[in-house]
């Protein structure tokens, strides 16, 4: 789809208010387009002038109509279930902006159908994971919505090869831009958490703490003494942090941050990852709640999940991170995943308590879990207990069977006997 099919027509923008969706909005409206856009309101921490002033923004800049999309709730809940998933891609990245994008995707789409806008469109880049998730999660729910690529149509990178071009573009036309030339790197912001990348931080040289984090502090600048936190978990959801009881999942993440990102908890997490489309990119992230109450989940799960339990689990959750990150969040395998989650959510009742320490979360205490395979009885190394050392003779012998058989058939590299 290019620019000279759209003369006329009426495209949903998804418009965050920055450089990309000024420019394209412009582009798209000075080339005949009747452009609507769409920014959801996702708890940006970033967002102090609040998104009134994004929408006017947008229509200086040629929108014929700028919606904002009360979104809040819907991104706290999509936080919990990342959570009880430990959805993490590569092991680091909360998914933070995957899970904004799927949750303004899902939040839109209906306003689209409901004012008979056929066409969506994005200002993400060619090269990034963003237009994977803006075209498969909308081709998935809603198929009859085309979408619009500007970054892929040859007319729009005619105009603009990149940022410089896009800045002189807006300041020739007085478009109100936040945008520098200055900038040393980007930021996507949701209640979340956010991502920088790009500019300076494209070197590895660039350290993650050279990056001024939003939502807490730096290490160095946390509090010398230590805080202990409790966290209330009722069948995999938190309902209470710091002994105050919680429903709204928006107000439970906020409550979150505010804790971890004071102790610099999720602040400044440095990740080289690979990208969907086949390339390596570096990214700082920031998700103090996330990280917080994922640790007191985590702790929570050891004391609950069996060996066999915890290796399902465990695919799962490294199976859901990487499809939310690659834009597969709505498949039929990711619905399978999450049937795993859930079933795990079920039994996770309980308290843990957490000791913050300038960026790290230790464990201080866990009680009240109904569920809890740990009996501290059986686990003790100075009692027999309901657990008998010598039943462990007929075990063994039994294992060693298998052992001996092993090596004698020369699949052991072993020492030698000697007569």
């Amino acid at each position: 789809m290019n620019i000279s099919e759209l003369k006329g027509e009426s495209v949903a923008f998804f418009a965050s208010g920055g450089l990309d969706s000024c420019t394209v909005t412009h582009w798209m409206a000075s080339h005949g387009v009747k452009v609507i856009c769409f920014t959801a309101d996702l708890g940006q921490p970033d967002e102090t002038e609040g998104l009134d002033v994004v929408a006017e923004r947008m229509k200086a800049c040629g929108a014929v109509e700028a919606v904002i999309v009360p979104l809040r709730t819907e991104m706290g809940e999509a936080g919990i279930q990342a959570i009880q998933g430990l959805t993490r891609y590569e092991g680091r990245y909360w998914n933070t902006t995957p899970l904004g994008r799927y949750v303004t995707i899902r939040g839109v789409l209906p306003h689209l159908l409901e004012r008979g806008i056929k066409i969506l469109s994005h200002g993400a880049t060619g090269r990034g994971n963003d237009q994977a998730r803006f075209q498969l999660v909308p081709n998935m729910l809603t198929p009859s919505i085309s979408v619009y690529a500007p970054w892929r149509d040859q007319s729009f990178l005619d105009a603009f090869g990149g940022r410089e071009e896009m800045i002189d573009y807006c300041e020739k036309r007085n478009l109100p831009i936040r945008a520098t030339r200055k900038s040393p790197y980007s930021t996507d912001a949701n209640l979340l958490g956010l991502t920088h990348e790009a500019g300076v931080l494209e070197s590895l040289e660039t350290g993650a703490n050279f990056v001024s984090p939003i939502m807490g502090v730096r290490p160095v600048d946390a509090p010398d003494a230590q805080e202990l936190v409790t966290i209330v978990f009722e069948k995999g959801r938190p309902v209470s942090i710091a002994g105050e009881a919680l429903s709204d999942p928006a107000d439970i993440l906020e409550k979150a941050n505010a804790i971890g990102g004071r102790h610099s908890v999720g602040i400044n997490l440095h990740l080289v990852e690979n990208r969907f489309v086949g390339v390596k990119s570096r990214g700082v992230y920031e998700a103090p709640g996330m990280e917080l109450i994922g640790s007191a989940y985590e702790y929570l799960l050891q004391t609950i999940l069996d060996r066999r339990a915890r290796r399902i689990f465990h695919f799962a959750a490294d199976f859901l991170g990487e499809q939310l990150y690659q834009a597969y969040g709505e498949d039929l395998g990711s619905r399978l995943a999450r049937k795993v989650v859930d079933e795990v959510a079920e039994l996770a009742t309980g308290t843990v308590t957490l000791e913050l320490y300038k960026g790290t979360v230790n464990f201080a205490g866990a009680k009240d879990i109904p569920h809890s395979l740990y009996s501290e009885e059986n686990a003790s190394m100075s009692r027999v207990g309901a657990f008998d050392h010598k039943d462990s003779e007929g075990f063994l012998q039994v294992l060693g069977v298998g052992a001996r058989t092993a090596s004698h058939a020369g699949q052991v590299p072993g020492v030698l006997e000697t007569s």
